[in-house]
């Protein structure tokens, strides 16, 4: 780690002030800094902080997202680790902070709060409370993640206080996930304990919540996106928020990240030195985060810049080192064994046959960008004790399989997918990542399900001849290969996806939230057709 100094116009976001002047880097910390009167072209801003995302969800692991995410301008990650805590359980989150503290980016994992999600789907993990009092105490994680639970918090179930009360007694901060959630309920979530949120679909139900103590997270994912809904939150209450991406995908990390989301407030017009707060101050108090602000004794943690307008990221530092220039990371690859959970075997497409009591069924709606769902009603064509798809009214079939365990496919319909061949599927599957398909007929579905249980998880698209697809040997949810080469793979995935016919912006990130419970209004486990509002089964 060598000593050596940076010029420029520093921005210091504590003192809300930009300066000319040089800061003074000797081992990985800032021992000085220069006030002048020249003039510099550059600028000098503390970097950029994710303040929740699913790493797991770029299907890269640590190592190789930072490579990415690096590029431009992000210095740090609040992570959750719960979707390979779903697969793995602690060996899982064990196997994330071991790849990730081989490189200098900081990453900040918490520690899995709803492992299994719900007791309505399989999972390969579990992590209770003897689980989280051992991440705590031996690796001193940041804070308890996202508390999906929130009729467990409201109704004050005794294992989920249990959880709250232990994160309290590590004076860890609690993160929330409470969609639509207000009025008293919401109160008592926050009262609870929980502190921030990154599901808010309106700007009214963001302003209420921040007004309520909580920290509101502004959102621009693969698949979900809240910037455009409360953005006005930047202006009214700039304090309160944080950005996230929450979940991307490779290709979208390729392109941007949080910059991208500080450039549309930028536009808008918001005040930078508020946007820039958002994007690094506010997550480092919150989660108590040892991620510089360009004052003397603080790690160097820093990127320059060409300008405000442009924005081009010359040079991105972590603890002094200089992990990316003129958009190429200088981070080594880094060798990630193939740890996983799979168990599942071949499927005949007879196993897609469905077949419903009703003479009007219930149907996934599903939309681009969004995680809600809603519900259609539909009277199907059966044949050969076979419900049928219909490509005119876009009703396909969707399913689920047990990864874990060999058992039966769950199917159900969904609507809004736009395939008008063959099928896709992805053991990418929120929260307990079984594998899930969508296709147009059951030899479709079989194909590509057989796809992703011969390689032991991965993404597929069958076009009705042949078979494409990612392979993600880690955990079923990660690939092991370079990060550009995954980015390239998944892009091809994707187009082969939109050539069949979806219209989705992003096909697999979609499919990927159709199992995801504690989300509204319907969804579908490995175990059934499931109402997310009133949490049981329908039975159709």
């Amino acid at each position: 780690m060598k000593n050596f100094q940076v010029s420029g116009n520093i921005v210091d976001l504590l003192n809300e002030q930009i300066f000319s002047g040089t800061i003074y880097i000797e081992n990985g910390k800032i021992v000085k800094i220069k006030k002048d009167r020249k003039t510099y072209k550059n600028y000098i801003l503390p970097g950029f902080i994710d303040a929740h995302v699913h790493i797991e969800s770029s299907m890269l692991p640590p190592s190789e997202f930072a490579r990415l995410a690096s590029i431009h301008g992000t210095v740090a990650a609040v992570s959750d680790p719960h979707e390979i805590a779903n697969v793995l359980g602690v060996d899982g989150v064990i196997f994330m902070l071991e790849n990730a503290s081989k490189i200098p980016f900081k990453f900040y994992f918490g520690v899995p709060s709803c492992v299994p999600a719900t007791n309505f789907e399989t999972s390969g993990g579990k992590i209770g409370i003897n689980e989280i009092k051992f991440l705590f105490e031996n690796y001193n994680l940041k804070y308890l993640s996202e508390m999906m639970n929130y009729p467990g918090v409201i109704n004050s179930f005794p294992d989920v206080l249990e959880k709250i009360a232990l994160a309290k007694k590590f004076n860890r901060p609690i993160d929330g996930h409470a969609p639509g959630l207000k009025g008293d309920e919401v109160k008592k979530y926050i009262e609870a304990g929980i502190s921030t949120d990154h599901e808010c679909y309106s700007y009214e139900e963001a302003l209420h919540k921040a007004r309520l103590g909580m920290k509101i997270l502004i959102r621009e994912g693969s698949a979900a996106k809240n910037f455009e809904a409360i953005a006005p939150l930047i202006a009214e209450m700039p304090e309160m928020c944080m950005f996230c991406t929450d979940d991307a995908h490779p290709d979208h990390l390729v392109e941007k990240h949080i910059k991208d989301v500080v450039l549309r407030a930028f536009d808008l017009g918001y005040d930078v030195i508020n946007v820039l707060k958002i994007a690094s101050l506010n997550p480092i108090q919150h989660y108590k985060l040892d991620v510089g602000l360009l004052q003397i004794g603080d790690f160097a943690d820093f990127i320059v810049i060409d300008n405000f307008q442009y924005f081009n990221i010359l040079k991105t530092y972590v603890n002094g080192n200089l992990i990316a220039e003129d958009g190429k990371s200088t981070l080594p690859f880094v060798e990630s064994n193939a740890i996983n959970n799979f168990n599942a075997v071949s499927k005949m497409p007879n196993d897609f046959k469905y077949l419903s009591k009703e003479k009007e069924i219930k149907v996934i709606k599903s939309y681009d960008g969004e995680l809600i769902t809603d519900v259609i009603l539909h009277k199907p064509e059966i044949k050969d004790n076979d419900i049928q798809t219909n490509l005119n009214k876009d009703i396909l079939k969707i399913s689920v399989v047990n990864r874990y365990t060999n058992s039966a496919p769950s199917i159900a319909l969904i609507n809004g997918i736009g395939l008008r061949k063959g099928a896709i599927a992805t053991s990418v599957a929120h929260d307990s990542h079984n594998i899930i398909a969508v296709g147009v007929d059951n030899d479709s579905l079989a194909k590509v399900v057989n796809a992703i249980i011969e390689s032991k998880g991965g993404m597929a698209v069958y076009d009705g001849k042949d078979i494409f697809k990612l392979e993600l040997p880690i955990a079923g949810l990660m690939s092991n290969l370079p990060a550009y080469e995954v980015a390239n793979q998944y892009k091809i995935l994707d187009t082969k996806a939109k050539e069949l016919g979806s219209t989705l912006s992003a096909p697999f990130m979609t499919l990927s939230f159709m199992a995801l419970l504690v989300i509204p209004k319907i969804k579908l486990s490995d175990k059934g057709l499931f109402n997310s509002e009133t949490f049981q089964f329908i039975n159709q």
